[in-house]
């Protein structure tokens, strides 16, 4: 057995006291120098190599006003490039993904380009008075890297490498086996509201018990235990020095887990008996079942086929690992599942954005799930793009988080709004805007430095 891992610490950090206006939701000038001087830097996650098995795969994926197309080579890598023509600016593909079977040509006017981005082909090459394009011209190559199973892109040429900018991330991450785990939903959603607004969102759980849980004034937060823990007393907030985020969130297993009697019920109540645990002990304390889960699946774990299980700390059977990556992604990471939360920005307008709610599973969990339900609920899930405002739910729990982005959207177009009150639990947010300005004036985040 591995070494089992710790929680580890992450560095204290100071916050300047940002106030953060609406402003920076609606302004169009505020919205084209972050695009200048932040999402340029940065590296973002974007495809998944399982998407790309073969040499020739594809999948384009659009950022802002660019769109990146990436691309399995015959060595077996990826390397990425704008999905740009180099002739007249034409697009090369126009779908998220496909197969080449050996030359992207453009539609406009036959060139053809091949898998490296180099150009095989353009009709009249003697027409040409600067010479044949083929010994001249090819696509415009973008930073690519891999890592948990994702592919990685920077559209600065000088930055520094992934493992650098994501410091401790790469860490924890390169421990739990990610890079095999399985996409089993994909709901996507172009929303009336900016980036921002989603990434603030899940920079904190302040919100969780007024938005998901019908908390009031007169209810007591700290009594307060769906599936994971929210109270902040009781919740552990970290930043990295690289600028991103992560938030320890204790398993609660108290709302809507037991009856009125104090009997533990479904969904909790059929965990517990696949691990070996009897519900009726624990009638009227099912927060006690935390440990007791961690244990089991500590011990029963590998011999079910959970072999990343001894790579892991015991906190993450139970507990929520939730990542806020600078700058667009907040992902929950679980024993056997993470929660994949991203938002791009629109091509030309601050008050839009394209939002995914996915979820990835551990090939283990995938099968017991069958096996256990009887089914076969598959594993790769295709994307399905959904209407803002249609009668489809993106999602359970998020679809109350969307309401209030929306809603909270407006209200930044007020002028009665003069900036943020927060308290220190949302200490995230605040960071969070600053390092965005920090990109914009030229100074990176000082674990992110070269």
């Amino acid at each position: 057995m591995s070494e089992l891992r710790e929680v580890e610490s992450w560095p204290e950090q100071e916050t300047r006291g940002h106030t953060i206006p609406g402003s920076r939701y609606t302004s169009e000038a505020f919205f084209k120098q972050e695009w200048d001087g932040m999402w340029t830097k940065v590296w973002l996650l974007l495809g998944r190599e399982s998407e790309l098995p073969e040499p020739g795969d594809w999948q384009m994926e659009e950022v802002g006003p660019e769109e990146i197309l990436m691309v399995r080579q015959k060595d077996g890598g990826v390397k990425a490039f704008y999905n740009v023509c180099q002739h007249r600016g034409n697009p090369l593909v126009s779908e998220p993904k496909g197969t080449v079977l050996r030359r992207f040509v453009c539609k406009y006017h036959s060139w053809a380009f091949l898998p490296d981005g180099s150009l095989n082909f353009a009709p009249d090459k003697e027409d040409f008075p600067e010479g044949n394009p083929c010994n001249k011209v090819k696509l415009e190559e973008v930073r690519c890297e891999t890592f948990a199973g994702f592919i990685w892109i920077n559209m600065d040429p000088d930055c520094i490498s992934l493992q650098k900018f994501l410091g401790p991330i790469w860490d924890d991450w390169e421990a739990r086996d990610i890079d095999t785990w399985h996409r089993t939903m994909a709901n996507s959603m172009w929303l009336p509201c900016n980036w921002k607004v989603v990434l603030d969102n899940f920079n904190e759980s302040y919100h969780v018990p007024t938005v998901h849980q019908g908390a009031t004034p007169d209810t007591d937060r700290k009594a307060i235990r769906g599936n994971i823990d929210t109270y902040f007393k009781e919740t552990r907030f970290d930043l990295s020095d690289e600028g991103h985020n992560r938030m320890v969130m204790k398993g609660g297993f108290g709302v809507g887990q037991t009856d009125v009697d104090g009997c533990i019920v479904d969904p909790l109540a059929s965990e517990l008996r696949y691990w070996e645990i009897e519900p009726s002990d624990f009638k009227g304390r099912p927060e006690a079942t935390r440990e007791a889960l961690q244990q089991a699946k500590r011990r029963l774990g590998p011999e079910r086929g959970f072999t990343h299980y001894d790579k892991i700390p015991d906190e993450q059977f139970t507990d929520a690992f939730h990542y806020t990556l600078f700058p667009n992604f907040a992902v929950s990471v679980w024993s056997d599942g993470f929660h994949f939360l991203r938002a791009r920005p629109h091509r030309s307008d601050p008050e839009q954005c394209l939002f995914d709610n996915w979820w990835y599973a551990s090939p283990a969990s995938i099968q017991n799930v069958n096996a256990r339900r009887g089914a076969n609920t598959g594993a790769g899930a295709e994307l399905t793009m959904l209407e803002y405002g249609g009668d489809e739910s993106i999602g359970p729990g998020i679809e109350d988080d969307v309401s209030v982005f929306v809603t909270q959207q407006r209200g930044f177009r007020s002028r009665g709004f003069k900036g943020v009150y927060l308290s220190n639990q949302e200490k995230r947010i605040r960071r969070y805007h600053e390092l965005i300005d920090d990109y914009i004036e030229g100074q990176e985040p000082k674990g992110a430095r070269t």
